[in-house]
Parts: C-alpha cells; structure tokens; sequence
C-alpha cells in the first residue's frame, strides 16, 4: 500500500517494515499479534524502547509506523477498532537545523573549484569536477540527494535553466538553476562525454559512478566528508542535508517567503517548511531594530 498508494520511496518501505517487524517480533514474545494487541501492549512496547535507550525521535518514528499499519488493518476490515488512538506520541524538543553559514558554504565551494582546475587529467580530475558539479547544483536547488543522485542526464535538455524533479510521493516541481551551477555541469558533462568517447561505458545518469550507474549517496557522502577536511571545516558539521539546510536559510535570511522555500523544497505541507522560521524571526528582529524609531532611541541610551 505505501509503495503502491502512496509513492513511498523503497528505503522508506524498508524502514517501515523494519519497525513494525520489531514490534510484531515484541506482540509475539506477548503471545499477541497485530489483531489481538491492546494499547496497553503498545505502551509496553514504547517503555521498553525508552529503557533501551532510543531518543524520542526514533520512538516516535516507530508510533508513527504503527499508527499508519493499524489504520490500514481498520480500513481493511482486519481489525474493529485502533489501538494508537488513545497512545500519545513522545514528546519531542524543536531541534533547529544544521546549516553552514554563507561564508562557509563558498569556501566549501571554492575549495570544490579549485580542486577541479588544479587536478591531473584523468579519474581524479573527472571526480573533482563531478563532486563540485553536484555540489554547485545541491546548494543552488536545494534538492534531497536521493534526487540529486538519480537525476538523469537528460534533465537538462529541454532547458539548462531549470530542473524538473520528481520528488516524494512522485510530485513534480520545478527548480532554477543559476549561472554558477550550469558551468560547473557544463564542466561536468564535458569530462563525462570525453571519457565515454574513449570507450567508457555511456551512462543515463548525469552524476555516474565508475560502474556506469549513478553516484550513489555513501559514495557522495564520503566525497563531501573529505572535502569539508579540505576546506577547514569540521566534517561532522557537513553532508548533503546540511546544505538542503543551507539553501533554505540562506534564501529566508534574504527576504523569500516561506511559500516559495516550501515549493523549492518540495515540502508537501507548509508545516515542515516551518522549521526554518526562526530564520525568519531573526530577520524581523534584525529589521526592528534597525528602523524602529524606538528601537533606536533604545540603543542609543545604551550607549
């Protein structure tokens, strides 16, 4: 039903059906099942996450699966009533983002250039010039990497200018792609073609790996992890989400309204995207300050 219905992707199929084998693994060591369990059963089962350890937001993730799986028995006639009605969710903290700061982000990508233009002609050449490419086109879009990753070749065919990406749930949006990253594709491709032209196998993919198959997210992972080394920044503080994060923020700190971030992103409800408003209470405060009269005369006695 989730793949079929509801477009889920197949690594989140997988998570699903790795929460609720656990729980179901849980319900079997009870002598229960998914028709005869209880809430009191579900308590029982979230208590003993907590005792294992799991941070509020696992458990909830491992609710959230369990409530769509009981919903789904009730829809289908497999069970008369919901057990996770009366089960309140673990109460989650408001963790803001990670992002980089602008200065941060350039120097990550100067440092991506550079090691493009200086590199040896051959394979290492053509990964620098693909991870600066990647990485050019994720700070501009702000794209997941599982759709950076699949992107095909021929996205860029109808118009350069913009991106056409499937996203969750198989909805479709259009992204802008700026000067900056156009070049470095064009930089990109002409490295990808030349090395096919020498006999290496032609790939649909616009970021292909060795084998003929696209980047695949471990591999750009690693690639960001060591360049964030190179760049002098911390590496734990930079992956590809990180700078979705980035793209996000940095358009809110200029003046875009959440709206348009929300429809970039591919955010199916404006609620997700609300994460990023402390960006925006940050500008506000910033611009009271500047311009309110009694703003300041504030400042001014204070000094």
């Amino acid at each position: 039903m989730l793949a079929a219905e509801r477009g889920a992707a197949a690594h989140t199929v997988e998570a699903y059906t790795r929460d609720l084998a656990d729980f179901l693994a849980f319900l079997a060591a009870k002598g229960k099942n998914a028709r005869t369990a209880a809430p009191d059963h579900l308590r029982a089962y979230l208590a003993g996450l907590a005792r294992r350890g799991l941070a509020p937001t696992s458990r909830a993730r491992k609710l959230s699966a369990m409530r769509q799986f009981f919903r789904f028995l009730l829809g289908e006639g497999l069970r008369a009533d919901d057990p996770c009605s009366a089960i309140d969710s673990p109460k989650l903290g408001r963790p803001l983002p990670k992002i980089l700061s602008l200065a941060e982000v350039e120097t990550l990508l100067d440092t991506a250039k550079d090691a493009g233009a200086t590199a040896a002609e051959g394979t290492g050449q053509r990964r620098a010039l693909r991870l600066y490419a990647a990485l050019e086109t994720l700070y501009a879009t702000g794209l997941r990497v599982s759709e950076l990753i699949s992107l095909p070749r021929n996205v860029l065919m109808a118009d350069d200018r913009v991106l056409t990406i499937k996203g969750k749930g198989g909805r479709e949006r259009l992204v802008p792609l700026n000067e900056t990253a156009r070049a470095a594709l064009s930089a990109h491709l002409a490295a990808v073609r030349a090395d096919e032209a020498e006999g290496r196998a032609v790939s649909p993919w616009l970021f292909p790996s060795s084998g003929g198959r696209h980047l695949t997210r471990q591999r750009f992972g690693q690639e960001l992890k060591s360049l964030a080394l190179a760049a002098g920044l911390e590496p734990a503080r930079v992956s590809p989400h990180v700078l979705r994060h980035a793209f996000a923020s940095h358009l809110l700190e200029r003046g875009a309204d959440l709206r348009t971030v929300q429809q970039l992103l591919g955010h199916a409800d404006i609620s997700t995207t609300q994460i990023y408003t402390h960006v925006i209470e940050e500008r506000l405060r910033r611009l009271v300050e500047q311009h309110h009269p009694l703003a300041q005369a504030c400042l001014t006695k204070r000094s």
